[in-house]
C-alpha cells in the first residue's frame, strides 16, 4: 500500500490530506468549498484513489489559498506515495468528454514541473469560486509532485462541464501513470536511472 498522509499549516490554510494511489474511489472531501469538493471526489472516483481532505482556509477573503494550497498538498501526498518512481508506468492520458466539453488531459511524472493550460471557461466564476484558482491548483499540484501537466480544451462553452472534464480526466490520466508496470516493477522508468 502506498498510502500518506500529509498535513501543510500556514498563516492562509491549515490542511490534512490523506491519499491512496491503489484505492478504490472512496473520499470525504471538506474544503470549505463545495465547488472544489465537488472536483475532488471527481478526481478521487474517476482515478480511484482513496482521498481524505481537510481543509481551514481564508475563505472569507476568497477561495485562491484554499485551492493553491490543496493541489500543494496533494502533489506533496503524490510525490510521497510514490517514492523513488520505481515500476510505475511514468505517463498517462485521457480525452475526457464532458456534454458539450472536450478535454485532453496528459500527465509525464518527470520529476520537472510544467503546466500546460489551454482552458477557456466562458465564465469568471462557477457558483462562487473563481475559474482561476483551478489554474492554481493545478500549478500547486506540478510543483509539489513534481510533474508534467498538460491540459488542451478541444470544445466546451459550459464553465462548469470544462472544469469538471479536467479533474475527472486528470485522474484517469494520473491513474495511468501511478499504476505498476507488471513487466518492469523494479525499474525506474528513465535512461537517467532516476526520477
Amino acid at each position: 500500500m502506498r498510502e500518506v498522509t500529509v498535513e501543510r499549516n500556514t498563516a492562509e490554510t491549515q490542511i490534512s490530506l490523506t491519499f491512496n494511489p491503489d484505492g478504490t474511489g472512496r473520499y470525504l472531501v471538506d474544503t470549505g468549498c463545495g465547488f472544489l469538493n465537488h472536483m475532488l471526489e471527481l478526481f478521487s472516483r474517476h482515478g480511484r484513489f482513496d482521498l481524505t481532505v481537510t481543509c481551514h482556509g481564508d475563505v472569507d477573503v476568497d477561495y485562491h489559498h484554499t485551492a493553491e494550497d490543496i493541489g500543494i498538498t496533494l502533489g506533496q501526498a503524490l510525490a510521497e506515495s510514490l517514492g523513488d518512481r520505481r515500476g510505475i508506468r511514468r505517463y498517462g492520458s485521457f480525452v475526457l468528454p464532458m456534454d458539450e466539453a472536450l478535454i485532453l488531459c496528459a500527465v509525464d511524472l518527470s520529476g520537472r514541473c510544467t503546466l500546460n493550460y489551454q482552458v477557456h471557461c466562458p465564465t469568471e466564476k462557477v457558483g462562487d469560486f473563481d475559474v482561476e484558482c483551478a489554474k492554481e491548483f493545478w500549478y500547486g499540484f506540478a510543483r509539489s509532485a513534481p510533474a508534467t501537466l498538460h491540459f488542451v480544451q478541444m470544445a466546451g462553452d459550459n464553465s462548469h462541464h470544462i472544469l469538471e472534464a479536467c479533474f475527472k480526466g486528470m485522474g484517469r490520466a494520473l491513474a495511468a501513470a501511478v499504476a505498476i508496470d507488471e513487466d518492469f516493477p523494479d525499474e525506474i522508468p528513465s535512461t537517467k536511472g532516476v526520477l
